[in-house]
C-alpha cells in the first residue's frame, strides 16, 4: 500500500499536517525547523501534536522517530523557561546503560561533560541535544549540548537491526564538552512533561500499527476470505482501545479531565495499552497476509521491522510491574 498523507485522527479534529510529509528522516530534520510553534503538549493542543506524530508513524516510522524527540526537546526547553530553539534540530539523550557513564564536571560558573552516553539517536546529524549527566553529588541533571563541538564523537558501533536502519541509536563519547544546565538537579525526571513525552512516543507506535492495519484493510477490500475479515475486526478493536487511551490522556494533559491518578500512572497505562495493540496488530497482520508482503513488499517489510524495534521502548512485563507497584502503593483502589 503506497505511503499516504491520510491523517490519523486521535480525536474528532483533523490534525495539522505539513503540505508534504517528509520522505525520510533527513527530510524530516530539514522540515521541522519551519513547523508551528504550538506543537507542544499541555497547552490545549496535545491531541493535535499526538495526531501529527501518529500520522507520521503511519506514513513512515523512521520519520516519526526523527521528529518526536526534536519536538519533545523544544517542549522541555519551554518548560524550563528557555527559548525553544526551533531553528536547530534537537535530540534527547537520557538513557543509561551498563558499563558507560556521562559525568557533568563544574568548570568555574559553567559545566563540562565527560564520558559516554548510550542510545544517542541521530547524533551524527543533529545540531544539538538535551543530555542527562551525573553530578558530583550523585544527582542527575539535564544539559544542552552543541553536537558540533569537537569533543563530541559518535562511537562506531554497528547497528545490526533491520528496523529503523536510518536512525541508528549508538553511543556518543563526550570529551570535556561545554554544557548549559536545563532546569535544576532532578528536574528532568520530576517535571510532569516527562510523562507527556513518553505518551508522545506511544502515539508514534500507534501510527505505525495503523499503517499496518491499513494494509490489512486494503487486502480485505479485495477478498471475501473470512479469516482476513476476522483479523481485520480484531485489529480494529485493538486500535480503537489504543486510540481512546491516547485521546483520554490528551484531555488529562491539557487539564480538561481529572484521571484521579498521577501523570506517571496515566502514561504507564497508555503506553501499555498502545504497546499491546501494536503487538496484536503485528501478529494478526502477519497471520492474515502470510509471508508474501514480508518478502516482496519493501514498504510493508520496513513497517513491520521498524515497529518491532520501536515498540520495544516499552519494556513489556517490567513496565507493567512498575505500573502495578505504583497502583499497589495507593490508599484506595484505582478503579
Amino acid at each position: 500500500m503506497p505511503r499516504t498523507r491520510s491523517p490519523v485522527r486521535l480525536g474528532t479534529r483533523t490534525p495539522w499536517l505539513p503540505d508534504v510529509l517528509p520522505a525520510d528522516a533527513d527530510a524530516a530534520l530539514t522540515a521541522v525547523r519551519g513547523w508551528p510553534a504550538d506543537l507542544r503538549p499541555g497547552a490545549g493542543s496535545t491531541l493535535r501534536l499526538w495526531s501529527l506524530l501518529a500520522t507520521l508513524g503511519a506514513h513512515d516510522l523512521g520519520v516519526a522517530r526523527a521528529v518526536e524527540p526534536h519536538l519533545d526537546a523544544l517542549a522541555i526547553r519551554e518548560q524550563a523557561g528557555l527559548p525553544a530553539g526551533g531553528e536547530r534540530t534537537w535530540g534527547v539523550f537520557a538513557a543509561e546503560g551498563p558499563g558507560v557513564r556521562l559525568d557533568a564536571v563544574p568548570h568555574g560558573d559553567a559545566w563540562r561533560l565527560t564520558g559516554t552516553k548510550p542510545w544517542c539517536s541521530l547524533a551524527d546529524r543533529l545540531d544539538a541535544a538535551l543530555v542527562t549527566a551525573h553530578l558530583p553529588d550523585g544527582e542527575r541533571a539535564l544539559f544542552a549540548v552543541d553536537l558540533t563541538d569537537p569533543g563530541v564523537a559518535p562511537v562506531d558501533q554497528p547497528w545490526a537491526s533491520r528496523g529503523l536502519t536510518e536512525i541508528p541509536s549508538t553511543p556518543v563519547a563526550f570529551d570535556d564538552v561545554p554544557a548549559a544546565p536545563v532546569g535544576g538537579p532532578g528536574w528532568y525526571l520530576a517535571r510532569p512533561g516527562f510523562w507527556w513525552g513518553g505518551i508522545g512516543v506511544a502515539a508514534c507506535w500507534y501510527g505505525g500499527a495503523t499503517g499496518l492495519a491499513r494494509t490489512l484493510w486494503q487486502r480485505a477490500t479485495i477478498t471475501d476470505d473470512r479469516l482476513v475479515a476476522m483479523h481485520l475486526g480484531a485489529v480494529d478493536a485493538s486500535l480503537q482501545d489504543a486510540r481512546r487511551a491516547l485521546e483520554e490522556a490528551a484531555r488529562v494533559v491539557d487539564g480538561d479531565l481529572d484521571a484521579g491518578v498521577s501523570g506517571s500512572v496515566v502514561a504507564r497505562r497508555v503506553r501499555a495499552s498502545v504497546a499491546r495493540a501494536c503487538e496484536d496488530v503485528l501478529a494478526r497482520v502477519g497471520h492474515a497476509l502470510g509471508p508474501a508482503p514480508l518478502a516482496l513488499d519493501a514498504e510493508h517489510a520496513k513497517r513491520v521491522a521498524d515497529l518491532q524495534v520501536y515498540v520495544r521502548q516499552h519494556h513489556a512485563e517490567r513496565d507493567e510491574a512498575s505500573l502495578g507497584a505504583a497502583l499497589a502503593g495507593r490508599d484506595v483502589a484505582p478503579w
